[in-house]
């Protein structure tokens, strides 16, 4: 329980009421320079910095406190604490904003809010008190090797976000002398797994949650990008790198194939494939791609490609052919800049960012024990040698140092049954675009389907939107501009639960450029499973009046 020192802290007692004579106590406050580790007397946690900052462009004046809960040493001899960030604004809303993180995290992010695909603004602008964390490591974003750590594995999985939740609150009670009337957590990414992560851990500390792209089965996902790289690159020749192999005219041709088989499915020929699930039934590689009968020039694939490309799309699989990840759906946006970026060319570096990153976090941090591999290469070696026999299960493992496996602490516990969500009423936005290239929208679809079907009163609770087209988190030839910060607050607090959800071009992405669309194009996101079908006599490709969910 948070304590006050009352030297310091204003106590305002005994206010009439309108009726008189009847008094309340209001909880003494303390001011933003007054938020000190002395004053609040939390339990593990060092205030670093409380400082009122001023007004500046579109930030509000708010106080930023930046500290510490839990400092330690690892196993491996380094410090760890779980760092934090809190920006509390003079003119709060009485609503408070956890900021999910990214990536392998390991900084604190400022914590203005994100609100990932909205046009503009923050949630601090907005007037929410914002927290964010570097998830239990100050080791930066590229550095992995904080798994050596068991509790560093731990925090970065859920911990971090339920500390930082928890003591976030209790100094926003000091500083405002009340609690916030609703708490939202809203992240993509690695960020997306920490609203659901949330959900199923910490429903009780919130209401609503966006999660967008969410990588919940991240340690599976992780098996991916090894399998991928090592698929890449059987249809590369000596010297190359699968980059190489698939150059973006190769991306382009398939990507022109699927449209040229799917794009009128939904009714309108207009660049998107809405109706994702016909698809996948209608396009195939093998027939609806050119087969090279000589020297590759752009116009046909190799058997090579193909197989490279079936492999990737069906997703991991061991020896036995048993399916270790989702599959992934076809579609246009496999020839978006994201795409590449994640699969094939990372642009400042030679390899794909998913050999990067993936490496590394595979390594130390999802593998029990870690295999604190050399990256020197940038981890496409360890990614080659990486088997989905012997490695593979090692998601999976523990042993008397490491007592929870990778699965365990990075996933989301029973995710089907959200029992304390449902119980408080709490409410679940899931976004996936459905050409993301780190974790499958076939994976968000097989959770949502699970839920239904676990819940009679899923749909009250929970809400699967797909963007066609868009690569992670944002980007490719897509519709990737819309607000869920307000789609959740609309129903959480005004009982208005989300059937669609009205999108728009980013008109600066290079893809939405170079597919020479107007900046004014919108499109319906329909709730799962309904696709958005352009209405009967309607000719504005451009207006998502124009289409309707069926």
């Amino acid at each position: 329980m948070t304590r006050f020192n009352p030297s310091l802290a204003t106590t305002v007692a005994c206010l009439l009421t309108a009726c008189g004579g009847t008094h309340e106590t209001v909880p003494p406050t303390l001011a933003c320079a007054e938020l000190n580790t002395a004053n609040l007397q939390l339990a593990g946690v060092k205030v670093a910095s409380a400082v009122a900052v001023a007004a500046s462009g579109t930030l509000p004046a708010h106080c930023q406190l930046n500290g510490t809960i839990a400092e330690r040493t690892g196993i491996d001899g380094k410090p760890y604490a779980i760092g934090f960030e809190l920006r509390a604004p003079t003119a709060w809303n009485g609503k408070f904003f956890f900021q999910g993180g990214g990536g392998t995290n390991g900084v604190v992010v400022p914590a203005t809010g994100n609100l990932l695909n909205a046009p503009s603004g923050t949630a601090l602008e907005r007037g929410y008190a914002v927290a964010s964390t570097d998830g239990g490591h100050a080791t930066g974003v590229s550095d992995t090797s904080f798994g050596i750590d068991p509790q560093a594995r731990y925090d970065y999985g859920y911990n971090a976000v339920g500390q930082t939740t928890v003591v976030a609150k209790q100094i926003l009670r000091a500083h405002y002398g009340r609690d916030a009337a609703h708490s939202y957590i809203v992240g993509c990414s690695n960020g997306g797994r920490d609203a659901m992560v949330a959900a199923a851990r910490f429903a009780d500390q919130f209401d609503g949650f966006v999660a967008a792209n969410p990588g919940f089965n991240l340690p599976k996902a992780g098996l991916a990008e090894q399998w991928d790289t090592q698929q890449f690159m059987s249809a590369a020749t000596p010297g190359q790198l699968p980059k190489d192999a698939f150059p973006p005219a190769v991306m382009a041709l398939v990507a022109n194939r699927i449209l040229a088989r799917c794009d009128a499915l939904d009714g309108a020929v207009d660049g998107l494939v809405n109706d994702r699930a016909a698809c996948q039934a209608t396009f195939d590689l093998e027939a609806d791609v050119p087969t090279c009968s000589g020297t590759p020039d752009g116009s046909c694939l190799t058997a090579a490609q193909k197989s490279a490309l079936a492999r990737v799309f069906g997703g991991p699989r061991n020896a036995a052919g048993q399916q270790l990840y989702a599959t992934w759906p076809w579609d246009p946006g496999i020839a978006g800049a994201g795409w590449r970026f994640w699969k094939l060319d990372a642009g400042f570096a030679p390899l794909p960012f998913n050999t990067l990153i993936g490496a590394g976090a595979m390594g130390y941090v999802f593998t029990t024990p870690p295999d604190a591999p050399s990256l020197a290469d940038g981890g496409l070696g360890y990614q080659l040698g990486f088997s989905m026999d012997t490695d593979a299960p090692k998601i999976f493992a523990t042993n008397a140092t490491y007592t929870q496996s990778a699965m365990a602490f990075m996933t989301p516990p029973n995710p089907a049954a959200l029992s304390t969500l449902m119980a408080r009423g709490g409410k679940l936005i899931v976004v996936h675009g459905t050409a993301d290239p780190v974790f499958s929208a076939d994976d968000s679809i097989a959770w949502y389907e699970a839920f239904k079907a676990a819940n009679t009163t899923a749909a009250h609770h929970a809400r699967l939107f797909l963007v066609p087209g868009m690569n992670h988190c944002a980007g490719g030839p897509t519709t990737d501009r819309f607000d869920l910060l307000t789609v959740l607050e609309n129903w959480v607090e005004k009982g208005t639960a989300p059937d669609v959800v009205t999108a728009g071009v980013n008109p600066a992405d290079p893809d939405v450029v170079a597919a020479g669309w107007p900046a004014s194009r919108t499109r319906p996101l329909c709730a799962y499973p309904q696709v958005a079908r352009l209405k009967p006599g309607a000719t504005n490709l451009e207006d998502a009046a124009s289409f309707q969910c069926q």
